[in-house]
């Protein structure tokens, strides 16, 4: 069961580094570093490395010996071509896990015996639907029995209080001494933001946005070269994850949310720290404002 425990999270991984190639359009030549990699999503080397050897495997990446891999391909084949994908429902029962969480219903512990039979679901499908919430941060397995599901934020006031210390910290970082947003992550992230303004927006799964806020904030936090900064932001963003699905419910805020975060961009290709915070600044406490009208939302 470890054994494959260990193959799927790989391969969830693989699914998700190819979405954002893909989302990203990263050049072919683009280094993935392995420890960057794991930090950023929270789990061990031994699951990206199985990740981006199953994506060299299958042509999307090289692999360089004694340098990493690298993009092979500015526009690879999707998830789906690439029989990367799940299909087979795992993605419902997995927010109905997150919902039962989140309204306080799921208790911290559980037995995998216990959320079979709560959920109905196979050994397969439960190993499959754990692995991506444990590569997510917010259950971990317990020593020798069973799973521990870790405090989320799961109030509104809770929520608001996260995005108050952000206001704090994010605008803060971008302002540390040696600053520096590199020119191809400035043009990744316009990319995202474009595409959503394209259509996306209405189309992309509650994660797939989540995501491409999280990534937004912690390029340009990441930027200060202050690990301290992007620690924290990490610590809130895995804990906010789920409020941050509901609130997904009510999307009609998101394109102010992707212009300003293109505003925010031009800043910075600008090198005007200070106006970038600024624009951070009025940007995170506009989502404050937002948080307080879907409250119902959140509340539910």
């Amino acid at each position: 069961m470890a054994r494959a425990s260990r193959q799927d999270l790989g391969e969830t991984l693989a699914a998700k580094l190819l979405g954002e190639i893909r989302e990203l359009r990263l050049a072919a030549g683009t280094h993935l570093r392995a420890q960057d990699l794991a930090t950023r999503l929270g789990v061990s080397r031994f699951p990206v490395g199985q990740a981006l050897h199953l994506l060299a495997g299958k042509g999307v990446l090289r692999h360089e010996p004694n340098r990493g891999y690298f993009v092979a391909q500015g526009e690879p084949a999707s998830a789906e071509e690439l029989g990367l994908a799940i299909t087979d429902g795992r993605d419902a029962i997995y927010f109905r896990i997150a919902e039962d969480r989140l309204g306080g219903s799921l208790p911290d512990q559980s037995t995998e015996a216990e959320l079979r039979e709560r959920y109905g679901l196979t050994r397969a499908e439960l190993t499959a639907v754990l692995t991506r919430i444990s590569s997510e941060g917010w259950a971990e397995r317990r020593a020798g029995y069973g799973w521990t599901f870790l405090p989320v934020l799961n109030t509104p006031e809770s929520l608001e209080q996260s995005y108050r210390l952000r206001l704090v910290l994010e605008p803060a970082a971008l302002l540390e001494p040696g600053y520096d947003l590199l020119p191809e992550q400035i043009a990744a992230c316009r990319h995202a933001e474009e595409r959503l303004l394209a259509g996306a927006i209405e189309t992309d799964s509650a994660d797939a946005l989540h995501e491409r806020g999280v990534r937004f904030h912690e390029t340009i936090v990441g930027a200060s070269g202050n690990p301290f900064f992007l620690d924290t932001i990490r610590r809130l963003n895995r804990v906010r994850r789920l409020l941050s699905y509901r609130s997904m419910l009510d999307r009609k805020r998101y394109r102010a949310q992707c212009e300003e975060h293109l505003a925010i961009l031009d800043s910075l290709a600008r090198r005007d720290q200070e106006e970038a915070a600024h624009r951070l600044r009025a940007h995170l406490a506009h989502t404050i404002e937002n948080l307080a009208r879907i409250r119902p939302i959140l509340s539910r």
